[in-house]
């Protein structure tokens, strides 16, 4: 989702809570104003003000996905308790002054303790939070459905002070520099900072393809853009594990080791290394692997099992979107699907949905299709509804899928001779640019040529910028 149907949404929401405390004063935040109450928080932290800070920007796209996720966990019924959630912000000054680092730990068990905590960390005002009665939370909550597309007046920002991000980021649009102007003013000193990390480039692959072989791992990534500094430090951080403690390294071997923020094993079976936590955290962690090959494999089973009574389905895990999910909360989620799958018998004939894909979603919401053709479905669900939004749907998915693999295969043939026209040492995009964004990026390159671009480490995201290393960002929507 982007900032501006983001920011859009919470002017919405703030309407809806508005009308809904007119019915009822004094009552506990709600699911729904809890997005409300944090609208000071969500302006000063939104990553499309960080444009010009591409880590400080990916941190905070982190964060807002974890505290989200924290959030919607807190409102499911029959929830357990939740684990500390650990969260670093970089939060704006009211005066554009510049951005200070807050961190702090989530351990709330509601929902209006958590924005609080959200709101005191960040030294924002809550004032406009009014704890109260919670016995008409659920009724009221539910009761007045306002789904309307509804914008502040531009006197709400005049009358309060806040700025308006819709106007703010008009602004940014009209003032952003042509490409071939930015590329001018901004070559001399892309080309100093890729010369300057060109050893850091190399250490970085020698480091990785030693690692890799002496402890016979399948690949090691890095779920966020750090510095090649940063991501050589951990590698030697890794190495330096393997020498003091090489019976804590052995399970590694076949293994796919991911830098992230938090350790342990996630959904598909690869291993999270927190960038923050010490050896003995990472060697504590990995003693328990061959308990969680076996849970691996009991995940495999399940999979099959539930695929068996879904008429062939594949249920799948897809990192991008579940980063964070890890093997036991999968495992837990699996098992709730299929023996509720097992009760209810859904008549789905064997074979007939074949080729199709599913994920696993850890509510009680409706099933969706997304844009790439994956049935997104709840582990609570409806077996009437289920059965009958698959099958009317079916059609459609495999027509996603194809569409999905078709762009997939465009987007790679594109890069390839972008790169190769250009002259480029390496084109990328972030993860949030679509197939359908970065094709007509690389065309509209391709035609321009841009010869300021040789030699480059080009990377497609949603703003101009230098990285630390000499990488260039430019916009999917670049003006000629």
């Amino acid at each position: 989702m982007t900032i501006l149907h983001l920011l859009r949404n919470v002017t919405r929401v703030h309407l809806e809570s508005h009308f809904v405390q007119q019915l009822s004063q004094a009552r506990a935040l709600t699911g729904a104003e809890a997005v409300n109450a944090l609208r000071p928080f969500y302006f000063a932290v939104h990553p499309d003000f960080f444009g010009q800070y591409p880590e400080e920007r990916e941190v905070n796209e982190n964060s807002l996905k974890r505290l989200n996720g924290y959030l919607e966990s807190l409102q499911k019924p029959g929830r357990r308790s939740l684990k500390p959630m650990p969260l670093t912000f970089y939060v704006r000054d009211a005066a554009d002054r510049g951005f200070r680092t807050v961190n702090f730990t989530l351990e709330t068990t509601d929902i209006q303790s958590t924005v609080l905590v959200v709101l005191k960390s960040c030294s924002l005002s809550t004032d406009h939070i009014h704890p109260g009665d919670t016995q008409q939370q659920d009724k009221l909550a539910t009761s007045v459905p306002f789904y309307r597309p509804i914008r502040w007046d531009k006197t709400y920002y005049a009358f309060t002070g806040y700025k308006d991000p819709e106007e703010e980021l008009e602004l940014a649009k009209k003032v952003e520099p042509k490409l071939g102007l930015w590329l001018i003013r901004n070559e001399a000193q892309a080309t100093k900072k890729q010369k300057e990390s060109l050893s850091l480039r190399l250490e970085l692959k020698r480091l990785k393809k030693d690692l890799c072989h002496h402890l016979g791992l399948s690949d090691i990534r890095w779920q966020r853009s750090w510095a090649l500094a940063h991501k050589c430090s951990q590698l030697h951080s890794l190495s330096r594990l393997s020498q003091q403690n090489p019976e804590a390294v052995k399970g590694l071997k076949g293994h796919t080791v991911i830098f992230t923020d938090q350790s342990g094993i996630n959904a598909a079976g690869h291993v999270m290394l927190g960038t923050t936590d010490v050896h003995h955290q990472w060697a504590k962690m990995l003693e328990k692997l061959p308990n969680y090959s076996k849970l691996l494999v009991e995940v495999s089973k399940l999979e099959e099992r539930i695929s068996h009574l879904l008429g062939g389905m594949q249920v799948i895990y897809i990192e991008k979107l579940q980063p964070l999910l890890m093997l036991e909360e999968y495992y837990s989620m699996l098992s709730a699907f299929y023996k509720r799958l097992l009760t209810k018998r859904i008549p789905f004939h064997p074979r007939s949905l074949e080729g199709l894909q599913m994920t696993l979603e850890n509510d009680s919401s409706s099933p969706r299709l997304d844009d790439l053709g994956h049935f997104n479905i709840p582990i609570i669900f409806d077996p009437s509804t289920l059965h009958w939004f698959v099958q009317t749907n079916a059609q459609e998915a495999r027509q996603r899928i194809k569409r999905k693999e078709e762009l997939e295969a465009e987007e790679n043939a594109l890069v390839l001779i972008c790169t190769e026209r250009l002259s480029l040492k390496r084109l990328y995009k972030e993860s949030s640019i679509s197939n359908t964004q970065m094709i007509p990026c690389c065309q509209r390159l391709i035609e321009e040529g841009f010869p300021l671009l040789q030699g480059m480490y080009l990377c497609v995201s949603h703003f101009y910028s230098v990285l630390q290393d000499g990488d260039m960002c430019i916009p999917w929507d670049w003006k000629k």
